[in-house]
């Protein structure tokens, strides 16, 4: 897909998206199309209204830095929506992997992450492949059939509806990271494999990637309902690891002495770390023979 398609399917979902009253528009009676109309955002960014429709149709190949400023501004884009149409604007200015890597993860992060008795964590990369875990991580996902990826156990595990309180949520927030950490490189033949399944084997997928949302996941919320254990209200942070661009630690962790931090203890207790769940094991970051996520489907 060519990225002027893209940039145009950007710029319309996130027209569509944006409530006049936060473009500064003062109400105008009923609309027959949601969000901000084309000749509004084109007044409001300063440019003809047949330019912005060139821009939604795919026909302005390279719209300038004080367009795409305007733009941003209008749109109320965040910072990583921003990047990403700069880059759709701009391709070729971010450079593109050719080559799936698999750095792996390193080893005195492994051994920090297994220290951790009452802090689940868990290290993902770009495709939100689960590379490492430790056991309560592992003990806190137990039950679910896919667990190796976070898109795949979100959309397609039978059981996520059940343990995610909030699933539509962080179903958004996962496709939004998702979209955040590859920009404009929609090219890529591995992200583009994992779309495609995706977008195959669920209509909820389907319906959120053509919302267009970019934005990375930071310090949040997670309501839980784990079957071992019950109810769980656990704040969730993501941290880039340096080492290997694209990895990043993913942490749970609740207020010490509330429910939800007993019902981890408990779940502590409960949890055995075995040589089957290869994720939990060596100091090598990627044990597990498959090369990927798909290769088991």
């Amino acid at each position: 897909m060519g990225t002027e398609k893209l940039l145009g399917e950007f710029l319309r979902a996130r027209r569509e998206a944006t409530p006049p009253a936060h473009a500064g528009l003062l109400p105008s009676g009923p609309r027959r199309t949601p969000g901000l109309r084309r000749q509004e955002v084109a007044t409001l960014a300063g440019v003809s209204t047949d330019y912005y429709v060139r821009l939604e149709q795919g026909r302005e190949h390279r719209p300038s830095d004080r367009v795409l400023d305007a733009l941003v501004r209008v749109l109320n884009l965040s910072p990583e929506a921003a990047t990403y149409l700069y880059e759709l604007a701009h391709p070729g200015s971010r450079q593109r992997e050719t080559v799936r890597r698999r750095d792996p993860v390193d080893p005195n992060l492994l051994r920090l992450m297994h220290s951790w008795q009452h802090t689940p964590a868990f290290v993902l990369d770009r495709w939100q492949d689960v590379r490492a875990r430790n056991s309560l991580a592992a003990a806190l996902h137990r039950g679910l059939k896919y667990t190796d990826n976070m898109l795949w156990l979100i959309f397609l595990d039978p059981g996520a509806r059940e343990f995610y309180r909030d699933w539509e949520r962080i179903a958004r927030h996962r496709v939004a990271q998702l979209r955040a950490a590859w920009g404009a490189d929609l090219d890529n033949p591995y992200l583009t494999e994992l779309v495609s399944e995706l977008s195959f084997k669920s209509l909820d997928f389907r319906r959120i990637w053509a919302l267009h949302d970019v934005w990375d996941m930071c310090g949040e919320s997670r309501r839980i309902r784990h079957r071992e254990v019950g109810e769980l209200e656990l704040a969730y942070e993501v941290f880039s690891v340096d080492k290997a661009p694209g990895q990043q630690l993913c942490i749970f962790h609740t207020e010490p002495g509330s429910p939800s931090a007993h019902a981890l203890a408990l779940l502590g207790g409960l949890s055995t770390v075995t040589s089957r769940d290869p994720l939990n094991a060596g100091a090598c970051g990627w044990p597990c023979p498959k090369a990927g996520l798909r290769a088991d489907r």
